[in-house]
């Protein structure tokens, strides 16, 4: 009888140590795929502070915290499954998706940059900006429709990291690095929406140096707020356009990726230390560029379109 126990105890510790190295796996491979997805996070944490410029400060929290929970039903509920069902059975069709998400942001981009330049905008913009709680909810629903893209693209460059692992293994990555992920975009999110209260604070403490800083704060993060609105903008654009670009090259097409990585490497070399910045902005504005002219094409039929249908109805 001891013995056996003993056995029994034996097979524990193998299955707790078995536990301990898929863990082990698990981890360090998650943080390898967040590291490789890291690009789009800056991006996405550049995207969702416009969201909140010119909303009440007291809901810009309660604001970030919905698209936050949006995000984790995104990645987790949504994208998840998706992805290890494609994995499994479609690998094929996740490069088209990818490109119809980036369609999407290029789309999204080239449209509010149009605004900005007031060129119009969504038609019912104006009904809706009336209702702060209808606002409240576009912003928020718009939002999480354009974390849905950007969750997929992290999630996509996770599972290409992974895709030889087993589906647990898989699954577990998916899930850390989008918690991960999630946890780390929001949370810095909020913090620089709410800097500006972090400057009064400070502004009204004893110390000449802290109040220095804090008023220094509270003037300098309305633009810092605009400087977001319009990075997350751009964010869109190239996001969108480099999906498309790097889309196009896996499904064969040499143009126009292979002119564009030649030309990043063209410039880096002009710039010796700096040619993997310079190279990255070369290639950050190529897509940039491609995200602006597919957007303003898919935005000039759409609107196309919709004068159409507004005639018919007439």
């Amino acid at each position: 009888m001891p013995s056996g126990l003993i056995a029994l105890l034996d097979d524990v510790a193998g299955i707790a140590k078995l536990a301990a190295a898929s863990l082990d796996d698990v981890g360090a491979a998650a943080g390898k795929a967040s590291t490789k997805a890291a690009g789009v996070v800056v991006d996405d944490a550049a995207v969702t502070p416009r969201y909140v410029v010119g909303l009440s400060p007291s809901r810009e929290l309660p604001i970030i915290s919905k698209i936050a929970l949006g995000s984790f039903r995104n990645k987790l509920i949504f994208i998840l499954p998706v992805a290890l069902v494609l994995s499994a059975f479609a690998p094929w069709a996740i490069t088209p998706i990818l490109m119809c998400g980036g369609t999407y942001l290029c789309f999204e981009g080239a449209e509010k940059l149009l605004e900005a330049m007031g060129h119009g905008g969504h038609e019912d913009a104006a009904p809706v900006a009336r209702d702060a709680a209808a606002l409240e909810k576009t912003t928020v629903s718009g939002a999480v429709r354009t974390d849905l893209i950007l969750s997929a693209e992290i999630m996509a460059i996770a599972l290409a990291d992974v895709a030889a692992q087993p589906i647990l293994t898989q699954a577990a990555v998916l899930a850390v690095v989008g918690i991960a992920m999630t946890v780390v975009v929001y949370g810095a999110v909020g913090l620089i929406v709410k800097m500006d209260d972090i400057g009064l604070h400070l502004a009204q403490r004893p110390n000449g140096g802290v109040r220095a800083l804090g008023r220094g704060l509270v003037k300098g993060m309305p633009m810092v707020m605009s400087a977001l609105s319009a990075i997350g903008t751009a964010a869109m654009l190239w996001v969108g356009g480099g999906i498309l670009l790097h889309g196009s090259h896996t499904l064969g097409l040499h143009w126009p990726a292979v002119p564009v990585e030649h030309l990043s490497h063209a410039v880096g070399a002009l710039f010796g230390p700096l040619a993997g910045v310079m190279s990255w902005l070369t290639t950050a504005v190529a897509s940039a560029v491609i995200g602006l002219i597919v957007g303003g094409v898919v935005v000039l039929v759409l609107h196309q379109v919709s004068r159409l249908r507004s005639k018919e109805s007439h």
